[in-house]
């Protein structure tokens, strides 16, 4: 959808150009040379009566000619009229009209002469005529009563005015009266019905004719129209009103409009269709008006002759009519002569030759003269349309006439023959700057004078050689055209005139730009209606130009509306409107050339509703609707909705009647009785639907008995002895007459009981009492009006009011399957006990005792509900080793029947769970103290515990597994010859004889013996040594000796850092070290201020609860492997709590080099 023009960078020098081809023998004004006339009024010129009259007649000439008037034929004495003026230096006459001049008084053919010492041109014939617009004649005008369906002609013939009036039809409040295929204005002026209507009846049938140069409007006297009907009208066949019989002829000018009018009478209203025989209508060139009555060929010529056909055709037949046209012509110039310069001892020749329909005939004058008459030159012969001049000199100077005419008109030129001996001139101003865009032609002007004509050459540079060859175009101008320019075509030029009288040269230059682009173009957009919309145009220019950027709206100027925003490369709209719908075209301008590039804008909405609703074929059950569609707005419209409202029943509500596609507007629609219908119509297309249409007119259909029964008919008991019978009530429009109402049937199935009915009003509930409990009926419902009964209804089951199931299930069976699931039987119960819609069975069962601790507690009570007639269910989530009781009760849909009696199972054994607890105690350096809870469910008897411990480095790597038995009435355990100073994880659960539960894990560390502290230091010192020489430079073997050195201190006495904390602390609870037995003094703890028992950093109570338990002794500790007392105790506590140790504590959890392994005792 986006179009791109470019126009071409040379189209102005083109022009130029060609205009130097026409004026290239032009004389400079400073030299001799005869007149030539330069403007003139028309041939035929009608003047306003009331202005002055203006005859026009300029001319130039060296010396300046002087003028003269010709009028009808004879000298026209301006001097002697004292209302007639000549302009000074001008041969324009002024006429005064204004101050008592009459113009009729100066009708007349005038022409002018221009004359100096070289020779006299002439005007053409001027033909003055003043307007006239005169009044319409009196008369009168009889009405007109004409019969429906017939023709009628209502003549206007306006006065005969200068020039012809321009014919309209117009009423009494002076609006245009409107016309159709039906009602046109003929080419006479003339108003032609095809046929008339009743609507036709009025009595303001104004003709007006209205004068352009008078600018008057001259009315006619209204004509009265009566028409009058007669049933049935009768149809005709169509007549020809204009032209009348079977051919004609038609005589055209060349280039003049062709106009052919063809207009019919019939019923129904005729359609014209023009043809042209043995040929066809030429495509860009003609066009239909007057609703096709009218063929316009524009331009004709001598090929447009021919037979033209118009067809008048309805349903009863056709008429045709043939219009013979010849097309004439008036002489038109083939070749027009042209003004000759010669010099002395010169040949040349005028040539003037046109042609016509008929031949033109030429003929000759010199200075106004004819030829034959003229002062003889020994120079100059005449030959037809030819004029031969051999050896001229001064005096064959002079201004020749041609004149061609035949009957039609005549064409009248001068050129003159001016002989002057004159060196090489150049026109074209020196040093020129001519600018081009590359690729595009280059045209250098070089105009020039001279007689004899100078010869020209071009040269490129200051030394360059004459410019040759195909890359250039020499014109007889002198102009220099380099048809492709290029860069490379920048630069100088010289262009060098000579004759034999002298030489002459010019130097013009050539520079060469880059053209102007558009990189990034408009786009075909589509938008909805109040939408946004942007067109981009982004460009690209010489850097020495520069661009304005131009947008128009359908090659116009852009609204002036501030929802336009023009930016540097873009045009937005916003809040668009559909008056935007259009295409917007940009223009880039630069003083050399100019892009443009255009994208339609599309803008699109919900559609219009639809309107004009009209009901025909009204039938009792069906009508049809028809509609005009709204306009689209640009997106189809897909599909019609119909909606329909019934005023009698729901009044202001619609409802969805049909819908059909988008390219149909009219359906058929299905009615109900006694419904009073109004019918809206919504369009739907791609953006939305429509507003509705306004409401067709109102239709009630006639009533009737009920066409359908209500539905959905069910019969359910609410109490055990009524039968509740519901349905659906029809809708207002389904009741198809006033008075509905529903007769209700019953009867008890399989039993031989007659229909039992009552009839009921409009409800949709009726009660039967006194049924038995739980039984089948056939039930029916049937509706009724005032006008009868529907069809007859189908029937269908109810059944009465249900009551409680009588008996229990029997037989009821426990089977065990393991110690959490268990499958349960029982006997179905009969149907006709259960009394009511079987609905399943429930299992309420609960547990009545633990086997193992032989303790009851609250009864908490489970139900399971097997839906349907089953006879067996499982039972899960059973707990292990205990007694259950259980009992199975039958339910319909009032409730549940009595219970079965209870049956009591038991469930076997099952593993335990996990020990309750595991505390972990009194470390010593080769012994643990363990204690257990037994588990919170041992689901069964106890037979043992088992112990499983292995002990962990200090890279968390497992040792060996020892498992150990115990006895099921233990909860303690002493773990003796464990190595010290070590870390052990305990697995532990309990058994019974199904097998392990799940198990609990610990771990705990030995104590460290103090005697072994120097030779972990020793050792300690060793290795680091070792692995700092392994692994480190010689800085990082000093760093180990000062580590060492540090180290020493410490073991010697040296303060640690939580010593120094305390020391700075001064806390008089803390005790000194002790000398004798060399172990450090006790630091009690943060909040009593106890001293804690030498070797031991444990609390008392070093319980681990299951919940709290992990694998690992981080979430108790501050550190993955714990921290360790002066004395070589375990820090790390067991409880839940998880307190932060004093920050001078070791806080690493690593243990990878020596060093930090001897960190964690210090």
């Amino acid at each position: 959808m986006m179009k791109k023009k470019s126009i071409p960078a040379s189209k102005p020098f083109l022009i130029l150009f060609l205009c130097q081809i026409i004026s290239a023998l032009d004389v400079p004004l400073d030299l001799s040379q005869p007149p030539t006339i330069t403007h003139q009024s028309p041939k035929d010129y009608i003047v306003d009566p009331r202005e002055n009259i203006v005859i026009q007649c300029e001319a130039k000439g060296k010396p300046p000619p002087s003028f003269s008037w010709t009028r009808n034929g004879t000298h026209f004495d301006i001097d002697k009229d004292a209302q007639v003026t000549m302009k000074p230096n001008s041969g324009t006459l002024v006429i005064n009209i204004m101050n008592g001049g009459k113009a009729e008084a100066y009708e007349g053919v005038y022409q002018c002469t221009a004359r100096n010492e070289r020779g006299a041109a002439i005007s053409n014939n001027i033909v003055i005529r003043p307007s006239r617009s005169p009044l319409w004649t009196k008369e009168k005008l009889e009405p007109h009563h004409v019969r429906e369906g017939d023709s009628l002609v209502l003549h206007c013939r306006p006065p005969v005015g200068l020039p012809p009036p321009i014919i309209f039809w117009m009423d009494n409040a002076f609006q245009r009266l409107p016309q159709s295929e039906r009602v046109s204005q003929g080419l006479n002026g003339d108003l032609y019905f095809s046929n008339v209507q009743p609507e036709d009846t009025r009595e303001d049938y104004i003709c007006y004719a209205r004068f352009n140069h008078t600018q008057t409007i001259q009315q006619k006297q209204p004509i009265s129209v009566k028409v009058f009907s007669t049933k049935p009208v009768t149809e005709r066949q169509p007549v020809l009103l204009t032209p009348t019989g079977s051919t004609s002829t038609k005589v055209e000018l060349r280039g003049n409009v062709l106009l052919l009018e063809c207009i019919a009478a019939g019923l129904p209203t005729p359609v014209i269709r023009w043809i042209k025989e043995g040929g066809e209508l030429p495509s860009n060139r003609t066009f239909f008006e007057n609703f096709k009555k009218t063929l316009k060929i524009i331009d004709v010529s001598e090929a447009d002759s021919g037979n033209y056909k118009c067809i008048a055709r309805n349903t009863l037949g056709s008429v045709h009519h043939v219009i013979s046209v010849t097309v004439k012509a008036a002489p038109y110039w083939i070749t027009a002569p042209r003004n000759l310069v010669l010099s002395p001892g010169e040949d040349g020749t005028l040539i003037c030759r046109a042609n016509g329909n008929p031949k033109p005939s030429i003929s000759w004058l010199a200075n106004g003269v004819p030829i034959a008459i003229a002062p003889e030159d020994p120079s100059r012969k005449v030959d037809g349309d030819t004029i031969i001049f051999s050896h001229v000199q001064e005096r064959s100077s002079a201004v020749y006439q041609c004149n061609a005419s035949n009957e039609y008109g005549y064409l009248l030129a001068n050129a003159f023959v001016n002989v002057l001996a004159e060196p090489p001139r150049i026109l074209t101003p020196a040093n020129k700057l001519y600018q081009v865009i590359a690729d595009s032609p280059a045209l250098l002007d070089c105009a020039y004078f001279g007689s004899p004509k100078p010869e020209i050459e071009w040269f490129k540079g200051v030394k360059g050689s004459i410019l040759r060859g195909n890359e250039y175009v020499f014109h007889d101008n002198g102009t220099l055209e380099i048809p492709v320019a290029q860069k490379d075509s920048t630069g100088t030029y010289t262009c060098v005139a000579r004759n034999e009288l002298g030489k002459i040269q010019n130097e013009v230059h050539l520079e060469i730009k880059d053209p102007t682009m558009i990189i990034k173009q408009p786009e075909y957009k589509v938008v909805q209606r109040y939408g946004q919309v942007s067109f981009e145009c982004i460009i690209k220019h010489d850097s020495t130009l520069l661009p304005t950027v131009i947008w128009l709206k359908d090659n116009d100027e852009l609204p002036d509306d501030e929802r336009f925003l023009v930016g540097k490369d873009n045009l937005t709209i916003m809040n668009v409107t559909d008056k935007d719908d259009g295409t917007y075209t940009c223009i880039v301008n630069t003083t050399l050339d100019s892009v443009s590039a255009s994208a339609v804008l599309t803008v699109v909405a919900r559609p219009n509703p639809p309107f004009d609703l009209e009901l025909t074929g009204q039938l009792e059950r069906s009508i049809e609707l028809s509609w005009i569609p709204g306009d689209e707005n640009n997106s189809p419209i897909t599909h019609f909705v119909i909606e329909y409202e019934d005023g009698l029943h729901e009044p202001g509500v619609w409802h969805y009647q049909t819908e059909v596609p988008g390219t149909q507007t009219t359906v058929q629609l299905k009615l109900s009785p006694y419904v009073n219908y109004s019918f809206r119509v919504v369009a739907v297309n791609k953006i939305g639907r429509s507003q509705p249409s306004e409401p067709s007119e109102q239709y009630l259909t006639k009533s009737a008995s009920p066409d359908e029964n209500p539905a959905n008919v069910q019969g359910i008991g609410s109490e055990p002895d009524n039968l509740v019978i519901t349905w659906e009530s029809l809708k207002g429009f389904q009741s198809n007459g006033p008075g509905l109402q529903y007769k209700v049937s019953w009867r008890q199935k399989d039993v031989d009981d007659e229909w039992t009915s009552v009839i009921v009003a409009n409800v949709s509930k009726y009660i039967v009492s006194g049924t038995p409990t739980f039984v089948p009926y056939e039930i029916k419902v049937q509706a009724l009006n005032d006008l009868g009964y529907a069809p007859e209804p189908s029937e269908v089951i109810g059944h009465s009011g249900e009551d409680l199931p009588m008996v229990a299930p029997g037989n009821v069976q426990v089977h065990v399957i393991n110690s959490t699931l268990a499958k349960v039987h029982w006997d179905p119960v009969p149907l006709k006990t259960v009394r009511g819609h079987l609905q399943g069975y429930k299992v309420y069962y609960w547990k009545v005792q633990s086997l193992s601790r032989r303790s009851r507690r609250h009864v908490e009570k489970k139900i399971l509900t097997f839906r349907g007639n089953k006879t067996f269910g499982m039972l899960p989530g059973l707990e292990p080793y205990s007694s259950y009781k259980l009992n199975v009760r039958v339910v319909n849909g009032k409730g549940e029947g009595p219970a079965s009696p209870d049956k009591v199972f038991k469930t076997p054994e099952g593993v335990p769970s996990s020990p309750s607890y595991l505390k972990i105690t009194n470390p010593t350096l080769d012994s643990l103290t363990l204690e257990w809870g037994s588990p919170t469910h041992p689901n069964g008897v106890l037979t043992s515990y088992i112990l499983k411990f292995q002990p962990i480095n200090n890279t968390h790597e497992l040792g060996p597994l020892v498992e150990i038995r115990i006895p099921a009435n233990e909860s303690s355990l002493i773990l003796k010859n464990l190595n010290y100073s070590t870390r052990y994880k305990f697995y532990f659960n309990a058994q019974t004889s199904v097998g392990s539960g799940s198990q609990i894990t610990e771990e705990a560390v030995t104590i460290m013996d103090e005697g072994k502290m120097a030779m972990a230091s020793r050792q300690v010192d060793i290795a680091t040594q070792g692995w700092f020489i392994g692994l480190m430079c010689a800085v990082a073997l000093l760093i180990l000796i000062l580590l060492i050195v540090c180290f020493i201190r410490r073991n010697k006495g040296g303060k640690y850092p939580v010593k120094e904390k305390e020391d700075a602390h001064a806390d008089p609870e803390i005790q000194p070290m002790k000398e004798d037995d060399g172990t450090f003094g006790e630091y009690s703890d943060a909040e009593d201020h106890k001293p804690l028992k030498k070797g031991s950093r444990t609390p008392s109570d070093r319980t681990v609860k299951k919940e709290d338990s992990d694998d690992s002794l981080v979430d108790y500790g501050e550190g993955v492997n714990g921290q360790f007392n002066e004395d070589g105790s375990f820090i790390g506590q067991y409880s839940g709590k998880k307190e932060k140790e004093p920050a001078e504590g070791n806080e690493s959890s690593e243990a990878p080099s020596p060093v930090n392994a001897m960190n964690s005792f210090v």
